[in-house]
């Protein structure tokens, strides 16, 4: 499980995701060209440490905190990890079906699981849309408890 403290309170500049996702479509880009399962099995293993410890194992986000952020002119805008960590395990999901397709011989399930991992990244990527924290958002508007009208 992740660690309750990072995922309950902890801010990170919204930069490191987003960079984070320029380097998973790439890599994402060139499993979809070469069909490797073992190169998207590497990046499912990535998705699950992101996911399921913390992000301070993402090394994209180690490169974005060392080499990007400290050339960048003021703050960041800062998000909560939570949805950041929840979608890491969307992308986990995908990633393994991939595998599986692939692994299997299922090409179709593979290419299809891929694409939609991809797709998920460059949204991200390109407009700072994140599918996954939108998702763990509409998850916990659900999951609130709703006030009764009853008088």
């Amino acid at each position: 499980m992740s660690d309750a403290r990072e995922s309950d309170a902890q801010l990170i500049d919204a930069g490191g995701p987003r960079f984070s996702a320029t380097m998973t479509s790439l890599i994402l880009a060139v499993v979809l060209l070469t069909e490797s399962w073992r190169l998207l099995g590497a990046q499912a293993l990535l998705f699950g440490l992101c996911a399921f410890i913390g992000l301070r194992l993402n090394p994209w986000g180690l490169v974005y905190r060392r080499l990007i952020r400290p050339r960048l002119r003021g703050r960041g805008e800062q998000e909560p990890v939570a949805p950041v960590q929840f979608s890491q395990g969307v992308g986990f999901v995908f990633s393994v079906i991939g595998v599986i397709g692939y692994a299997s011989g299922l090409t179709a399930l593979g290419i299809v699981a891929t694409s939609l991992a991809l797709v998920a990244a460059l949204l991200n990527a390109v407009f700072g849309l994140c599918v996954g924290c939108e998702l763990y958002l509409l998850i916990q508007r659900f999951r609130a408890p709703r006030p009764s009208n009853l008088v």
